[in-house]
């Protein structure tokens, strides 16, 4: 007899916040750590997909000139000791994090 609208209201809010609470932890998704390669893997394949990769020595350069470049990778394996050069020199002076990868091999098959 004393129940009103806003009680019962109240009575299924209730309820329903136990129901969501039972459905977040059934949902729950384990996270699983990543490698640094396997990270670099996803940022490239991401980049090359939005437009924001660029490759060879020419776009590089560009790119590290004009400070666009956020991180740039170089093969260890590079055997063209110039173009090393250029890209560390590059990589400095615009403060441009430079990852070294084994071959240049990997990296054209991540991206």
């Amino acid at each position: 007899l004393g129940e009103t609208n806003s009680d019962h209201h109240l009575d299924t809010m209730a309820d329903d916040d136990v129901d969501m609470n039972e459905e977040t932890t059934a949902t729950e998704v384990e996270v699983q750590e990543m490698s640094i390669l396997d990270a670099l893997k996803e940022v490239l394949k991401k980049a090359l997909i939005h437009g924001g990769l660029r490759r060879g020595l020419r776009e590089v350069a560009k790119a590290l000139d004009s400070r666009e470049a956020k991180l740039c990778c170089l093969a260890k394996d590079c055997d063209n000791a110039e173009y090393s050069r250029l890209v560390r020199a590059l990589c400095d002076e615009g403060g441009v994090p430079l990852l070294m990868v084994d071959e240049g091999k990997q990296l054209w098959e991540w991206a």
